[in-house]
């Protein structure tokens, strides 16, 4: 008797095992459906989000709805991001594109005390310094608006249309080097991509592999 006891509680045991399993799985299925709703996808719409710039103030994307958006990930400490800023290149391009109406955010996620971590102050001394022309500097020292964007490296860049479809996501160039004066022999997969969308053409590289120094998220 007191067997068959011990066997029908060890059935209920390993049926009660076997529900929490599956609640486990599913609990974890939903989840990841749900982040892979909000990952940034080209040909997808890109994630929302709202963050505060080194002026203070709050942006949204849907702000800027009707508006091309680039959003470039950077961190002044790295060699791949310096190699794009000392030889003028990135201010040359958010001076090009935001006379044309595009809408140009430079994105910190770097953490507090991590390499290319920047106060709103800091920051703003930062683009006089290198004459950088944003139209602002999203500070984002959570990780949150990177962390939706799965947002890699410095630089890493990434371009929504204006109906707010991610249309291009990756390196800015095709020299994955920290060599200033391959700049000028790179294709720039971002000004190729604004020009042809811009034109109402099919943008011939829509995704590429980013490169640059990772992401200094926190823990």
């Amino acid at each position: 008797m007191a067997s068959e006891q011990q066997h029908v509680r060890r059935g209920f045991h390993r049926v009660r095992v076997w529900r929490a399993f599956v609640y486990v799985a599913i609990a974890v299925f939903f989840l990841v459906m749900m982040l892979a709703a909000h990952a940034a996808t080209v040909g997808q719409r890109a994630p929302a989000f709202t963050g505060r710039d080194s002026q203070g103030k709050t942006q949204s994307l849907d702000h800027y709805r009707g508006k091309y958006v680039v959003l470039e990930w950077t961190n002044r400490d790295c060699p791949y991001t310096k190699k794009q800023y000392d030889s003028g290149n990135m201010q040359a391009l958010q001076q090009q594109w935001t006379s044309k109406g595009v809408v140009w955010f430079t994105v910190l996620s770097s953490a507090k005390g991590e390499d290319g971590y920047l106060n709103a102050a800091d920051e703003n001394a930062q683009l006089a310094h290198v004459r950088a022309h944003p139209t602002a500097a999203l500070l984002d020292p959570s990780g949150e608006i990177g962390k939706l964007y799965s947002a890699k490296t410095t630089p890493h860049m990434f371009i929504i249309d204006p109906e707010g479809k991610l249309i291009y996501a990756g390196a800015i160039d095709d020299k994955a080097t920290t060599d200033r004066a391959d700049v000028k022999t790179a294709k720039n997969y971002v000004s190729a991509a604004l020009t042809q969308a811009m034109a109402g053409q099919l943008i011939e590289v829509a995704s590429t592999r980013p490169y640059g120094c990772s992401v200094k998220y926190g823990e």
